[in-house]
């Protein structure tokens, strides 16, 4: 089995809780992708084959690049022949990294499953679905969004074994959580993150609420800042109030936040809700304004219509807002545990077993 994609960690954790799956059924697993993304550091070191192609984002906008970008995307096909040819089926799983290796699956009569992360079908997918015999959609709405011939089933979205490990072992990782990262068992623990890299706005607001909740002994706030903005969060952390005030640039171990959680504020990626509803956890989703199509939003109000998350916009996000809607629903214990409820009832832990299922199936 070949798989494609790359180029965020949100495309990677994906591909790999796919690709163990794979391996543990006795496939042959390699990945394609670009020697800048995640994917060329993470894939070998789960002892995956790794081959790195020439991918580039499709110019939207006329320039010198949009006229190179007819080439640029043959010279990668060509480039994937060799790899796919010894493949049975190829997996692209979104985003531009894919294409090359789908175009050279389907000029190699290779068959093609695919996996859109979003509520929106992002363009890779929408472009590739034509050559697709099965695709996994994280989201029903997706459906929507792709060519009405594409042989889409809900999936979900594959998540790492160690996150979904997470409700079955909630108690002793908590407690793990608690020495690890400095957190206490009395207190009410709310995680703040942005994605790998962090998030400024959430991370500002979140300096600010922790300021406005200063009085709050009974809460700690966990914030994953991303390295470049960690200064700013640890700035509210020297105001002196009662909240416990934790940040961290970067945390390994995922699967220790949540458990420690009892509220979740986070950006609206693919990725991120998968874990998070997974885990079954309250979340308050701040979806990215920038977002291609908007799918950070529509991803938001999937989960909102489902009773498993608040949504606050970007624009709508101040301190004193956050801190409000913080405060409101730890306030409000039924509320809060009927949207755990729902957020769990949502996630799809067994997500990995069901793409590997349509992959599986299509190599036949």
């Amino acid at each position: 089995m070949v798989i494609a994609g790359g180029g965020t960690a949100g495309h990677v954790f994906p591909a790999l809780a796919l690709a163990r799956r794979l391996r543990a059924a006795g496939a042959e697993v390699a990945f394609a992708g670009t020697q800048r993304g995640p994917e060329a550091r993470l894939a070998p070191a789960e002892g995956f084959g790794f081959t790195a192609i020439e991918a580039r984002p499709v110019p939207r906008r006329p320039s010198a690049d949009a006229v190179r970008a007819p080439l640029v995307a043959a010279h990668a096909v060509r480039a994937c022949r060799p790899l796919v040819e010894r493949a049975d089926v190829v997996v692209g799983m979104g985003g531009y990294v894919s294409v090359p290796p789908v175009l050279a699956a389907f000029a190699a009569r290779r068959p093609v499953v695919l996996h859109e992360q979003n509520a929106v079908a992002g363009l890779a997918n929408r472009l590739c679905a034509r050559w697709a015999r099965r695709i996994g959609l994280s989201f029903a709405e997706a459906a929507a969004t792709l060519p009405r011939r594409a042989r889409a089933v809900v999936t979900g979205n594959p998540v790492r074994e160690e996150i979904v490990a997470v409700r079955e072992r909630r108690a002793e990782l908590a407690e793990t959580a608690r020495e690890a990262l400095g957190l206490e068992a009395a207190r009410r623990t709310v995680v703040v993150f942005g994605g790998s890299q962090g998030a400024r706005r959430i991370d500002e607001a979140a300096a600010g609420a922790a300021r406005l909740l200063g009085g709050r002994g009974d809460l700690q706030f966990l914030v994953l800042t991303g390295e470049a903005h960690r200064g700013l969060v640890e700035e509210a952390d020297g105001a002196g109030g009662r909240l416990l005030l934790r940040a961290l640039p970067f945390l390994d171990r995922m699967e220790l936040a949540y458990a420690a959680a009892d509220l979740v504020v986070a950006r609206a990626g693919a990725s991120s809700i998968a874990e998070i509803t997974v885990c079954g956890l309250p979340a308050i989703l701040v979806p990215y304004p920038y977002a291609t199509a908007g799918h950070q939003e529509a991803n938001a109000r999937a989960l909102e219509r489902a009773g498993a998350a608040a949504v606050l916009r970007d624009v709508e996000l101040t301190p004193r807002v956050l801190g409000t809607r913080i405060a409101a629903l730890l306030e409000d214990p039924a509320t809060l545990a009927r949207m755990a409820g729902r957020a769990a009832a949502w996630g799809k832990p067994d997500a990995a077993a069901r793409v590997a299922e349509l992959v599986e199936e299509a190599a036949w």
